[in-house]
């Protein structure tokens, strides 16, 4: 089964959306109400608003009143017997997006309440003045709401009992609840993807996945299988590929509405390693294979980028590639030592194996010049350098884009709560991956690894390009607020809100 045929995740209709909860049957309900249900939270901005908020009795009131003089307090829960009332009293930081991340965070932190009380359903209320703050809490709600338990056998025992959340009418708008829709899904689907293991989602199955999620939101897929890729001379994806029994994929997606506001398009470019095991330089730290089934995490994100900006109809031409395969030390296995002619006729030296993602996207970034881009934007898991420098609190970029374009970026990651930090493209780094026996090497020396691999890409460019390393924010191992264990979908927040901006300028 595909995971583009299970339920959908969100339909809208007038005032509705609906989303399944991961791979479950079961689905949450969003929609705009006249009569509230029992479950009730309240947005409030100061305690005096908790006189506007019908039902409290005076006991409760002076409850509430007492619990947020306490300044460490911002949610009071009155269990009324038949109904709840949560009252979430938001205190503002110093910039509207840190304000909105801690909004988000206690919408997770509500899920987690709700789902422990077995409710089903709540209504948002929202006697704020913060701009979006039903939207945002609703989006910490949902997001944290995600589960992946397609492989549980107790899945329905398991499944998350909140399935319904209503707002009132002056909390939110139709735009909001679209807007929220479509990207909900997009980011449950991407995480889904990610979710998978390499004995479900091969390289092959990746591009049927791409191709199902490109029929629901009608966008264009085209892809290039293992003859094609060989045709072409696709030296970096074929390289890689040589170590594996399963057959690499070129997927190309394409969304063109009739009017664009971009007369070049948008490329985006997502690393499709759906398993990584190093190759010959196989990974030798305890338990560094563990997660290795997310190193397709860039392609998932792309993917579901395109799937977001179809459904909600961006007027900008964008095409995304991914180049897909597992890398593993069987068969022919490409080594350390062997000199490989990439797609651009470019010649490399590889010097680890394990180094494989820049092989991959090297291919995907030379093909990238048939368009005439105006802008080219890369994911990719590529280094633990990126990892180990920012951790799980940022991603790593650089590029070539101009000032402009990066902070637009900087911004974007800024509202998202996704935050960027730039690297430098300086030459001396460039010097690094300078081989003597061919053009490049694929790796640079124990020192700037994360940036020596963005200047091995810059090697295949010739047009304004951005690079995001999402190593170390691709998946979790622990719950982190409304990000999951497992496939996180990091980024695409981002990248979409950088898109609907571009839209917009």
């Amino acid at each position: 089964m595909h995971l583009a045929n299970v339920k959908p995740l969100l339909h809208l209709s007038i005032y509705q959306i609906t989303f399944a909860a991961g791979s479950n049957k079961e689905s949450m309900e969003f929609n705009i109400v006249q009569r509230p249900s029992k479950t009730i939270i309240y947005i409030i901005d100061n305690i005096k608003a908790l006189q506007k908020i019908d039902g409290l009795s005076e006991v409760e009131l002076s409850f509430a009143e007492n619990l947020f003089k306490d300044d460490k307090t911002v949610l009071a829960c009155i269990n009324q017997y038949k109904s709840y009332k949560f009252i979430y009293l938001i205190k503002s930081k110093k910039t509207d997006w840190q304000t909105s991340e801690m909004i988000r965070k206690a919408g997770a932190d509500l899920q987690v309440i709700i789902n422990k009380n077995k409710l089903s359903e709540v209504t948002i209320h929202s006697l704020s003045n913060f701009f979006s703050a039903a939207y945002y809490l609703a989006e910490g709600m949902a997001l944290a709401n995600y589960q992946f338990l397609k492989y549980r056998t107790e899945a329905k025992k398991l499944t998350n009992t909140l399935q319904h959340l209503h707002f009132t009418k002056q909390s939110i708008t139709v735009k909001e609840i679209s807007q929220l829709q479509i990207i909900t899904d997009a980011l449950y689907a991407a995480r889904t993807m990610v979710n998978e293991p390499l004995n479900y989602l091969t390289a092959v199955q990746l591009a049927k996945e791409i191709q199902a999620l490109g029929k629901k939101a009608r966008f264009k897929v085209t892809v290039l299988n293992k003859a094609r890729i060989q045709k072409e001379k696709m030296g970096g994806i074929l390289a890689v590929n040589r170590g594996s029994i399963d057959p690499p994929t070129f997927s190309i997606m394409q969304y063109k509405p009739a009017k664009t506001l971009n007369k070049k398009p948008i490329v985006l470019i997502g690393k499709g390693v759906v398993y990584d095991t190093g190759g010959l330089s196989l990974k030798p730290t305890a338990n560094s294979m563990d997660r290795m089934k997310s190193d397709m995490s860039g392609a998932a994100l792309v993917t579901g980028t395109m799937y977001a900006a179809s459904k909600l109809k961006l007027p900008l031409h964008i095409i995304a590639l991914v180049p897909a395969t597992d890398n593993r030390p069987g068969e022919n296995a490409y080594v350390p030592g062997d000199i490989i002619k990439m797609y651009s006729g470019a010649t490399v030296e590889v010097l680890n194996t394990d180094a494989e993602g820049r092989m991959l996207l090297a291919d995907a970034l030379q093909w990238a010049k048939r368009y005439k881009p105006e802008l080219v934007i890369d994911f990719a898991t590529l280094t633990g350098a990126a990892s180990a420098a920012v951790g799980e609190h940022g991603i790593v970029c650089m590029g070539t884009a101009d000032d402009k374009t990066k902070q637009a970026f900087a911004a974007s990651g800024q509202r998202q709560y996704e935050r960027l930090v730039e690297f430098p493209l300086w030459d001396e780094y460039g010097d690094q991956i300078k081989s003597d026996i061919a053009d490049i090497k694929n790796v640079g020396g124990p020192t700037g690894g994360a940036i020596t691999a963005g200047k091995f890409l810059q090697h295949f460019t010739d047009y304004p390009w951005m690079h995001f390393d999402i190593a170390g924010v691709s998946f979790y191992t622990s719950k982190k607020g409304y990000q999951p264990v497992g496939g996180t979908g990091y980024g695409m927040r981002m990248l979409i809100d950088f898109l609907l901006q571009y839209g917009k300028n």
